[in-house]
């Protein structure tokens, strides 16, 4: 509850980012359907191993199209979103167990836990150990 108080009203003592504070909440009422469905895959998959090939076929477009209309429909380019998705589930994770990062980074979708880190600090502004220590709340 108190997390997500604090979000609510973006609270945090003066001086630092309210960055972490921030939410993926995905464009879901751009109305088109074909997009659509791929972004509810996406997100019933946790975004794991897709590729633009793959999605744009799933899709049943060329990538080219596809990369065109998921950018107009959903402001991101497919990879991008696909990385929010993998981020919201890390931060969760994050916050609710005491899961080692690097496990947290393979079950999200990452190889490498470096690699993580470094894409969850430009996402959040915190490192994964520090966002634990703010925003966990297992005991």
């Amino acid at each position: 509850m108190m997390l997500a108080t604090a979000r609510f009203f973006l609270v945090d003592p003066p001086g630092r980012a309210q960055q972490p504070y921030g939410q993926f909440v995905p464009k879901l009422d751009h109305g088109d359907t074909t997009i659509l469905a791929i972004q509810h895959w996406l997100q019933a998959t946790g975004a794991k191993d897709h590729g633009v090939p793959m999605l744009a076929g799933r899709a049943g477009m060329e990538e080219r199209t596809f990369l065109r209309r998921f950018k107009k429909a959903t402001g991101l380019r497919p990879t991008e979103y696909a990385q929010q998705i993998r981020i919201a589930k890390a931060r969760e994770a994050l916050e609710l167990t005491r899961r080692p990062i690097e496990q947290i980074a393979w079950q999200v979708g990452y190889g490498d836990p470096s690699a993580f880190r470094k894409l969850f600090q430009r996402v959040t502004g915190l490192a994964p150990a520090e966002y634990r220590r703010r925003f966990g709340v297992a005991a």
